[in-house]
């Protein structure tokens, strides 16, 4: 049995407020945050390195779209194929949410390498260790953003800080709605947020001795591992993957 009076009871309105037919969701204002420090911090590197600060703006176009479609493509491709191949205009209901990290992860991958082959002073490895530093950044906030949205939630447990997401997404019963979970979208949210500041200090103090390649693999070690761990402790999104040993999101990783 849970204790429902000790833990927080977790059940905010998803819209922050409405502007006519248009929401304006948690989600989507910690996704911009992201984005907008993402671009800040992209910005700041270009100048500190003498690089064009206007090709930030052409970047930034290549890496909204790689998010988006890929992310996307992800979620609808590893954890929801039978339901989009059945009527594959969902695909494009993207208000419907459904995102995937490991989805985005290869569409920014190959937007900068599209990115790259047009401004040869800017290798792939050179791009991807610098998108490595703001994208760790935007994951801090997107995954604040998932907890606003009450989704990717955790298992339940008894630890006294786990929530109750009285309107959880995927929750269908009243009592699993009562159920207190892991905030696991918090958890990974301190991850990337640990993440984006060792990569920060290291491009900082080590920039001009970093190898290419090196920062961008440790984020995906760093990030690959912390998620690997934490789907041990949310519940399982994919249907077709309930029965098996490791979660959809442990195999990508």
């Amino acid at each position: 049995m849970y204790s429902v009076i000790a833990h927080l009871q977790w059940d905010i309105n998803r819209v922050l407020f409405e502007l006519g037919p248009i929401k304006i969701r948690y989600y989507g204002l910690f996704f911009t945050a992201g984005f907008i420090c993402g671009y800040l911090l992209l910005r700041w590197m270009y100048r500190t390195e003498n690089k064009n600060v206007d090709d930030v703006d052409s970047l930034l176009i290549y890496m909204v779209i790689g998010t988006i479609v890929g992310a996307r493509l992800g979620h609808c491709l590893f954890y929801h194929p039978a339901y989009f191949f059945e009527n594959p205009i969902r695909f494009l209901q993207i208000w419907n949410g459904g995102l995937a990290s490991h989805g985005a992860a290869i569409g920014i991958t190959v937007s900068a390498w599209l990115y790259s082959r047009k401004h040869k002073d800017q290798s792939l490895l050179w791009l991807m260790d610098r998108l490595a530093i703001p994208v760790a950044l935007a994951g801090f906030f997107i995954r604040i953003g998932n907890f606003f949205n009450s989704e990717i939630l955790g298992r339940a447990s008894d630890v006294p800080w786990a929530v109750i997401f009285v309107n959880g997404l995927g929750l269908e019963t009243r009592q699993e709605q009562m159920t207190p979970r892991h905030p696991v979208m918090l958890y990974e949210s301190f991850c990337y947020g640990c993440v984006f500041l060792i990569l920060f200090l290291l491009y900082r103090k080590y920039r001009a001795a970093t190898p290419g390649g090196l920062l961008v693999g440790l984020f995906f070690i760093m990030v690959f591992t912390a998620r690997f761990v934490l789907e041990f402790f949310k519940m399982r999104q994919a249907e077709f993957a309930q029965s098996l040993p490791l979660s959809v999101g442990q195999m990508l990783s």
